[in-house]
């Protein structure tokens, strides 16, 4: 295969019963018991309901070019997130309607895309999940290279293929199987916790005073 196309071999994937587990749990719960460290940062979320919750189907492509995006879609599984590493480019868009339907017919469940998307009145009129870093009228080139489940960066975050990724208001998130089970105990927890927090708001009777503690323990005194 020529240097700059290759694609690898698909990674086992997660059982669909356990991704819904994660269909009530918020980003935020997630990247919280994750060091706070696992999101991206500066993309947009282009559709104003449905939640994202799939297995990354990874792509890395030259700036504006969709050729290898085009081939990912027929190896997509039901269940796949297509994750797309443009290099942060928004000079030319590297899907969009035609492209959005066509995945949602191989059962890809959304779009996280590191570069631009064009259509956008589709997307917002749509509960196809689909983070982009901006938007062009500017279509792609379609001459490679690019590379098919391999680990990309978007926004920051380092994205394996396979790795189960989660998208709502508050941005996206990438997680390993391998540590899921116990993120997910732990983002269960801290719901439960935040419920009690906010029964307490409620009832004026939510200790602050860890407030103070905290500020003791640099030195800084007083009330």
């Amino acid at each position: 295969m020529p240097i700059g196309f290759h694609i690898h071999k698909a990674p086992a994937r997660p059982k669909p019963e356990f991704l819904e587990q994660f269909r009530d749990v918020v980003t935020a719960h997630l990247s919280d018991n994750m060091s706070r460290m696992c999101g991206t940062v500066g993309l947009r979320r282009y559709n104003p309901r449905g939640k994202l919750v799939g297995t990354a189907l990874t792509v890395r492509t030259r700036h504006g070019d969709n050729l290898m995006i085009h081939k990912a879609l027929n190896h997509a599984a039901p269940g796949d997130v297509l994750v797309v590493d443009g290099g942060g480019d928004i000079s030319q868009a590297l899907v969009g309607e035609l492209m959005m339907l066509y995945a949602r017919s191989r059962g890809i469940v959304g779009f996280v895309i590191d570069g631009a998307i064009r259509d956008v009145a589709a997307f917002a009129d749509s509960d196809f999940p689909c983070y982009a870093r901006g938007e062009t009228h500017k279509g792609p080139y379609k001459d490679g290279p690019g590379e098919i489940h391999v680990p990309v960066t978007i926004g920051g975050l380092v994205i394996h293929p396979g790795d189960i990724v989660v998208g709502d208001e508050d941005g996206v998130v990438a997680l390993s199987p391998a540590i899921a089970p116990e993120v997910l105990a732990a983002a269960r927890k801290q719901f439960e916790r935040e419920e009690k927090a906010k029964a307490d708001i409620a009832a004026g009777r939510y200790d602050r005073s860890w407030v103070d503690k905290a500020l003791a323990a640099k030195g800084v005194l007083g009330s």
